[in-house]
């Protein structure tokens, strides 16, 4: 089932997102749902923050973003109580967009490589080393289960350059072909 993302302005796009155990209710029926919403709406990664749940799950898929003849080098997985134990490299900026954030990029500094560790979907513990497009990915979807959003990590100037577009947002005024959840004042 597609859900509807929560845009802008949804307090709990900014509440750190909380741990959970294999008892959470239809777990496997919220991943494939976050799944097919992703998808719905054409992203490659979709936090629980992101349809209105404060808690530590996310998915990513890079297989879609991949050249044809290199999907074999995408991921495709399920984040469950992800902790970043490590960054490394020189930070390296790349144009990024949001799902909650519609109609707005901006170029974010993050590191090249970072280690990982997360329980699977049959929660399995996993400890894993990621770099390039992975990790960013991984970054920005795990931004969102710790309360942050990508244009806050934008440079100052853009930072005000985007300001009217977020108030729109906020106030509901973007278009956009995907569900949406919308807090009007």
């Amino acid at each position: 089932m597609i859900l509807p993302v929560y845009i802008f302005g949804q307090p709990v796009l900014k509440k750190k997102g909380l741990d959970i155990g294999p008892d959470y209710e239809a777990l496997d029926t919220l991943i494939a749902d976050m799944y097919e919403t992703m998808y719905g709406a054409k992203g490659v990664g979709l936090a629980a923050p992101q349809i209105g749940l404060n808690i530590r799950l996310f998915v990513v898929d890079t297989v879609q973003m991949m050249e044809e003849d290199k999907k074999d080098q995408g991921i495709r997985k399920t984040f469950i109580n992800a902790r970043i134990v490590e960054e490394s490299g020189e930070p390296w900026s790349y144009e990024e967009g949001c799902l909650s954030i519609p109609n707005i990029s901006g170029d974010v500094e993050r590191m090249p490589k970072i280690r990982v560790t997360y329980m699977d979907e049959n929660f399995i513990e996993k400890d894993e080393v990621y770099d390039g497009i992975h990790a960013r990915v991984i970054q920005h979807e795990y931004d969102h289960i710790e309360g942050v959003l990508f244009t806050e990590k934008l440079k100052p100037l853009k930072k005000k350059l985007i300001q009217r577009k977020l108030n729109d947002i906020k106030a509901g005024k973007m278009q956009v072909d995907y569900k949406v959840k919308i807090v009007r004042p």
